[in-house]
């Protein structure tokens, strides 16, 4: 499925709205970083991947892992949008006995290729299937996404040396860089910047790219399919809480759910309820 540029930017403001309603009606989540990432699952689940949701499970699929899991209700409205289940179930989000918890769970979500939440671990599991692939002489390539934040923890970066170790062309990694973390900016609480550099330091290939440009999502994976022998990070600079002006560049929105006003506010400046 491949959408026109018009359909995806339509597509990106549908899912913000679902972010916003799900937030609300659920009363806790993370909308900061769920906002923030939208034109990087359009891009992919719209635009990109190989992906059936009549054949969720089909071993030649390209995966994705959201390795921030606590932006799950990012990756919820896309999937749902994208066909893998009813977009009523939106309305559960984080309620008892939803299939949407409030990270995601492969076990119980259709399109949800790992479980994710504690941070490190989702790009860890992505080059593992990045290797399987290699293994099994697959064509399928592997997704993930990672917040800055998460990058602080160690175990990121041993999952970057082992993916340039075994030349996984077939990896792609997206930081959603938009320079705030729950308890504040990345800089004030564990920075690890420079980001490009350090990927180039353990032998990735970088692309740097406004991570709300979908013209340069699509260019910046067109480059990380045509490259070889090494996987490709691309650095989104992005801003957290994307298209609410009062949630944007706020680390206090990192995980507060707005009230039915908020909601009201931030839906009308998405362009009215739908």
């Amino acid at each position: 499925m491949k959408k026109n540029l018009e359909e995806l930017k339509q597509i990106t403001t549908t899912i913000r709205k679902d972010i916003v309603k799900m937030l609300t009606e659920s009363a806790s989540g993370h909308p900061g970083g769920s906002l923030s990432a939208v034109e990087i699952l359009t891009t992919l689940y719209f635009n990109e991947m190989n992906i059936d949701p009549e054949k969720s499970k089909d071993l030649n699929r390209d995966r994705f892992v959201l390795s921030k899991g606590h932006a799950a209700p990012v990756l919820y409205s896309t999937l749902a949008r994208r066909g893998f289940f009813d977009v009523e179930e939106l309305k559960n989000l984080r309620k008892l006995g939803s299939i949407l918890q409030g990270h995601p769970n492969m076990n119980e979500v259709p399109g949800v290729d790992m479980s994710t939440g504690s941070l490190g671990q989702g790009v860890s599991a992505a080059v593992g299937m990045a290797i399987a692939g290699k293994i099994d002489k697959k064509d399928y390539r592997v997704y993930t996404l990672l917040g800055d934040g998460e990058l602080e923890e160690g175990q990121v970066w041993e999952a970057a040396m082992a993916a340039a170790q075994y030349k996984l062309d077939n990896l792609t990694a997206f930081i959603d860089y938009n320079g705030l973390q729950i308890d504040g900016p990345i800089q004030e609480v564990m920075s690890a910047e420079p980001i490009s550099d350090k990927f180039k330091a353990f032998r990735w290939n970088v692309v740097e790219v406004d991570g709300h440009s979908i013209e340069q999502l699509i260019d910046a994976i067109e480059t990380a399919k045509s490259t070889k022998d090494k996987p490709t990070v691309v650095v989104c600079k992005t801003i957290k809480g994307k298209g609410v002006s009062f949630m944007e560049n706020e680390a206090g929105w990192h995980g507060t759910a707005p009230n039915v006003e908020q909601c009201k506010k931030a839906l009308n400046e998405l362009g009215g309820e739908e």
